[in-house]
């Protein structure tokens, strides 16, 4: 395995930029662009590389991998007080807990996201 990849590498097609845009959120600022997607990735993969290279120039210790992290499966959220009220009361007439309800309602909101893995 080599150093890039424990870091995330995202290929995505940008409708403002008109081509695909590659990124390693984590690890280097910026990005590599493109009309061919294989060939962003592989201009991707080309940069991680070299930015992993200059960190060890430069004695600049590398962040932590983004690739193939684990997830508890619990994050905090702040809304506003409104918001949490109305919440709350939804999850009620559904007779659900507040817990239960908020994750049905992001499971059912993320269908552009991949499906309903949990």
């Amino acid at each position: 395995m080599k150093p890039g990849d424990r870091y995330l590498k995202l290929v995505e097609w940008s409708e403002e930029d008109g081509c695909y845009v590659g990124t390693c959120p984590g690890l280097m600022l910026g990005g590599v662009h493109g009309a061919d997607e294989a060939k962003v990735y592989a201009e991707l993969c080309q940069a991680v590389d070299e930015w992993i290279a200059i960190h060890k120039q430069d004695g600049v210790p590398l962040p932590p991998a983004t690739a193939g992290r684990d997830y508890s499966g619990k994050f905090v959220v702040r809304v506003g007080k409104d918001l949490h009220r109305e919440l709350a009361l939804r999850a009620r007439r559904e007779g659900m807990s507040l817990n239960a309800y908020c994750a049905r309602v992001l499971r059912e909101g993320r269908s552009g996201y991949g499906g309903g893995r949990e």
